[in-house]
């Protein structure tokens, strides 16, 4: 039966003559049954299944049971015969090497079977239907070694172990399942056999018969359990073709000869169908070649593939035949994602540039550079010859974020464009070499003759499906008008109600736009919307959206409803009234624009940019509205007759008011400034009112050095003031509200504080001489401060104080020192010989100025001072100093002296920037006298009073003769008023000096004057 025991004499013969033959199969077989098939055995039983059924052309089947501790794999096809015994049992050489498409090649693959099992065996069914068997027992085997001198010696070195597939055996009672042409019957070792057994088991999977199409089905059975695996479901590519011999020299030159024998190659590509892309249940992510490797591959699809293995059929041999088949390989891969739906899914499958080995990263380079040029998108787009759809090379798609509506009306005008669904920012695009379009790219797409043909109603179908998460994206977006015009961008443009747009669209062909919210008469005070004929609209060419374009995402992206205002606060509208002026028929824009500010009800100062609307006066002449006058108004009477104002036609008064022609900036009473959150900044704070920038000086000046300009809550200013020449009747309206209010103080927001600020009326009326031709900051209130008398003028009569008050007129001394420039102004005043201060009015004044912060005043050129008991005006040249002590005031009598309280001469001094008085002599005691003690009475009112004294009989200081000094602590002095002054100096108490000198004259009286201090109020203490 198979002459095994040829076989068998051959090679014990063989092993006896060389014993090295027999160390070298053993260690060989044990290499590959621990080695490099140690886990392979469900995968080359598979493999011979499948070789099996190719060689007798039939469907393969192949059934594994495992059950008792014993592993049965029944497969259909040729039957064993005397060469596959014979390559069964010989390691390296294989019975397939010359048939096209086996799995098996080497010859080593049955060896995986040494790893579980000490006694395999295989029984096949001939077409006579004779049962033929062979076995394999390593027992026996050892037995005949043993038996064998020249071995014994091998024998004990391997401590008994030999191989276990050299040696075959007939089998006498073989058995084959019916249904099935051969069986493998494998007793397992032991328990750890068994288990790995069940884990190949459990690990089988679609890759069996996708690697061996020769094999249809496998099922497996384990403990009664059972499942069958086969290729159903997956879509698969193969690419096949022979090795020419300059191939085969070139390509084979570092690969064994039996290869070369073989001169074939195969690649095949399974992706699974009907799964998320990417996912292999079952399916290692190995190279295949055929049977698994360890070579790494991580691409989506299974790849099977006749590469070069090294000798432990783990890894691919690196060479000329592995490049070759990569190329391949990629090729049959570009051809997989062709064939497969062109859905979102294809982009799963699409590689990324970074493998997980060496060969995966080889093949992905190959087929990313061959991605772009590959039709395998889908585009709704129509092609050169006006096909729509169709496949198309990456490099010549786009993609674009937005739903399918949007998508397909952009479809005409996107070139190459992917449907819905297709993620934009999907890596695998940027692979395919999609280009992204941003959805602002695709708004500037629309425009020339792309769009040339689309009406109205395809652009509100757009506006529909524009995606609109991101205004600024969209922002320039094409608009089309009423009157034809394609505009780029909704800002600027108008939208009519739904009952203007019939009139709208019939007007477009004429040039004339309408309104179906302005539509009536004018005159007699604001009617509200739909108060304006159409017509009266042309002239100020407005931008209103054509009605069957209107949608709502317009009015979210800036379009503006188009109600009196909104026209009036259109740019066009704005353009229009600045070139009035200058057109060469004002009138229409004229009535336009009037019969606009009638509609919407506006006020006097509300927009003041219309007082450059050209207006016709009486004279027939044409004006800016903000250089005519109301005949009739309050204004009329107070201006300057030599200023160039005119008069409104009284025909435009007859029809739109006093009312609408006064907001239109025709100047009825004073006109007023309205303005919010004005920066005080010169770029931004510019109203065209009369010395506006030196206002807006003096206010920064007032406020500390910002990073942020400060902010003023409520602007109001009366303008025109320039104008005036009736100011008594003027500041009678100006100190009556409405106006009032325009003199109060602005609240200004700065640094995170709200400050007080004169207000650009009151600042302007202050510099200005409104009141009887003097300025307001040169007259005091009739009952202001008495201190204040003499230096200011006092204000007509007929205006209320408070508004005299904000205007600039002094009221009080504090109020003019607390005030910017105040300490400055005063002592200019007191500088001015022509007014009138007296000696007491003039020690008060010097009392509250050196009260002031020096760093406010600048030193004055000239004081009022006391000389020679006189109060005069002096000239800093002429040496007037601050007396800071009594007993200088000899010294120092003939200069000009400032005189205040001694306490506060130290800081008047530093306030006039004058020298003190001791500072200009050298006040030494010249003179000799005798020290004497001080007289005990005096302690009586003076506890503090030096014990001596030294008395002169003429006391000389700097060579002049002096009543007392006090100097280093004593006191000189010569009779009895200089003795009194000196001790009450000396003691601080120079109130009492008089009080001492009497007593010094008369001791006696002593208990007369304690008597009298102690009747002094409590005030006096």
């Amino acid at each position: 039966m198979f002459d095994t025991a040829r076989l068998r004499d051959t090679v014990l013969a063989a092993w006896a003559a060389s014993p090295a033959r027999f160390r070298e199969d053993a260690n060989a077989e044990e290499d590959f049954a621990l080695g490099g098939y140690r886990d392979r055995l469900v995968v080359e039983l598979a493999q011979n299944a499948a070789d099996a059924a190719l060689r007798a052309g039939v469907p393969g089947r192949l059934r594994l049971t495992l059950a008792d501790g014993v592993l049965l794999a029944a497969n259909t096809g040729a039957p064993l015969d005397e060469a596959g015994v014979e390559g069964l049992s010989t390691l390296r050489v294989s019975g397939k090497k010359d048939e096209t498409g086996a799995a098996g090649r080497f010859g080593v693959g049955f060896a995986a079977v040494v790893s579980v099992t000490d006694e395999p065996s295989v029984a096949s069914r001939l077409p006579s239907g004779e049962i033929r068997g062979v076995r394999w027992s390593r027992a026996e085997t050892a037995a005949l070694v043993a038996a064998t001198p020249a071995l014994a010696g091998e024998l004990k070195g391997r401590e008994g172990h030999v191989p276990l597939l050299r040696l075959p055996f007939g089998d006498d009672a073989p058995g084959v399942p019916e249904g099935y042409d051969t069986l493998v019957r494998l007793p397992l070792r032991d328990q750890a056999a068994e288990e790995a057994v069940r884990r190949m088991l459990e690990e089988a999977g679609p890759a069996l018969p996708l690697s061996m199409p020769a094999l249809e089905t496998v099922e497996i059975e384990v403990d009664g359990r059972s499942r069958t695996i086969s290729a159903e479901g997956w879509h698969v590519v193969a690419e096949s073709g022979t090795f020419t011999p300059a191939q085969v020299s070139e390509l084979f030159a570092d690969r064994p000869t039996e290869e070369r024998a073989r001169p074939y190659w195969e690649v095949r590509w399974a992706v699974p169908t009907g799964r998320p892309a990417g996912r292999r249940d079952g399916v290692p992510r190995v190279v295949h070649a055929p049977t698994p490797s360890d070579e790494p591959l991580d691409l989506p699809a299974l790849l099977i593939a006749s590469f070069p293995m090294t000798t432990d059929r783990r890894h691919v041999a690196p060479g000329p035949l592995t490049d070759f088949l990569v190329a391949r390989a990629a090729e049959a891969y570009v051809r997989l994602l062709g064939e497969l739906p062109a859905t979102p899914a294809l982009l799963d499958l699409v590689p990324g540039l970074m493998g997980s080995g060496a060969l995966d990263a080889a093949i992905r380079r190959e087929i990313i550079a061959a991605l772009p040029d590959t039709p395998l998108l889908p585009s709704i787009s129509d092609d050169a010859d006006g096909v729509p759809g169709g496949v198309i090379p990456g490099n010549e798609a786009r993609a674009v974020e937005g739903p399918a509506e949007f998508l397909a009306k952009i479809a005409g005008i996107v070139p190459g464009l992917l449907p819905a669904g297709w993620a934009s920012r999907h890596p695998a695009l940027t692979t395919l070499g999609v280009r992204r379009v941003e959805l602002a790219d695709v708004v500037d797409m629309l425009s020339g003759e792309a769009v040339e043909d689309k009406d109205p109603a395809w652009w509100r179908s757009l506006y529909e499906a524009l995606p609109a998460d991101d205004p600024e994206a969209i922002g320039a977006i094409p608009v089309p008008l009423a009157d034809g015009r394609l505009v780029r961008g909704p800002r600027g443009t108008l939208v009519l109600s739904p009952d203007g747009a019939a009139a709208a669209t019939s007007g477009a062909s004429s040039g004339v736009l309408s309104s179906g919210i302005l539509s009536g008469g004018v005159g007699g005070g604001p009617s509200g919307p739909g108060s304006l004929d159409p017509a009266l609209l042309a002239p100020l060419g407005l931008r209103i959206v054509h009605p069957d374009a209107v949608h709502p995402l317009l009015l979210r992206l800036g379009t503006a409803e188009a109600t009196p205002r909104t026209v009036l606060e259109d740019p066009l509208t704005h353009a229009a009234v600045a070139e009035s002026l200058n057109s060469a028929d004002p009138e229409p824009v004229a009535q336009a624009v009037l019969a606009l500010v009638d509609a919407a009800g506006l006020t006097a100062g509300e927009a003041p940019w219309l007082a450059e609307l050209a207006l016709r006066g009486a004279d027939g002449e044409r004006y800016a509205a903000g250089e005519l006058l109301l005949a009739q108004g309050s204004l009329a009477g107070l201006i300057d007759p030599e200023v160039p104002f005119g008069v409104a036609a009284p025909d435009l008064v007859e029809k739109y008011g006093p009312h609408v022609l006064a907001a239109t900036g025709v100047l009825d009473g004073f006109a007023v400034v309205n303005d919010a959150d004005v920066l005080l900044d010169p770029a931004e704070c510019d109203h065209d009112l009369d010395l506006e920038d030196e206002w807006l000086e003096a206010v920064l000046d007032l406020l500390p050095d910002l990073d942020v300009p400060p902010v003023v809550r409520e602007f109001t200013a009366v303008r025109d003031l320039e104008y005036v020449a009736d100011w008594p009747n003027a500041l009678a309206l100006l100190s009556r509200p409405p106006l009032r209010a325009a003199l109060r103080p602005m609240r200004v927001l700065a640094a995170g504080e709200t400050v007080e600020v004169p207000s650009y009326t009151a600042w302007w009326l202050s510099r200005h001489p409104v009141l009887g031709g003097r300025r307001p900051v040169e007259l005091r209130l009739p009952t202001g401060d008495p201190l204040l008398f003499g230096l200011y003028a006092e204000a007509p009569a007929g205006i209320d104080e408070d508004a005299l008050t904000m205007m600039g007129v002094r009221s009080t001394l504090a109020g003019l020192l607390d005030a910017r420039g105040g300490p400055e102004e005063l002592l200019d005043l007191l500088a001015d010989a022509s007014l009138e201060v007296d000696r007491a009015q003039l020690r008060s004044l010097w009392i509250a100025l050196a009260a002031v912060d020096p760093d406010r005043v600048g030193p004055p050129e000239a004081v009022r001072a006391v000389r020679k008991g006189m109060v005069t005006v002096a000239d800093v040249e002429d040496g007037p100093v601050v007396v800071e002590a009594p007993d200088l005031l000899p010294l120092v009598e003939d200069r000009p002296l400032v005189l205040a309280p001694f306490d506060l001469a130290e800081a008047l001094s530093d306030v006039l920037d004058l020298p003190l008085a001791g500072e200009t002599v050298t006040g030494v005691v010249t003179s000799h006298g005798a020290e004497k003690p001080v007289p005990p009475e005096v302690r009586s009112l003076l506890p503090g009073a030096p014990a001596t004294y030294v008395e002169h009989d003429e006391l000389l200081v700097d060579g002049t003769p002096v009543p007392w000094r006090f100097s280093e602590g004593v006191v000189h002095a010569t009779g009895v008023e200089g003795l009194a002054r000196g001790l009450a100096w000396a003691s601080g108490q120079w109130g009492d000096r008089l009080a001492v000198a009497a007593l010094l004259r008369d001791p006696a009286r002593v208990p007369l004057l304690l008597a009298e201090a102690d009747l002094d109020p409590v005030t006096s203490l």
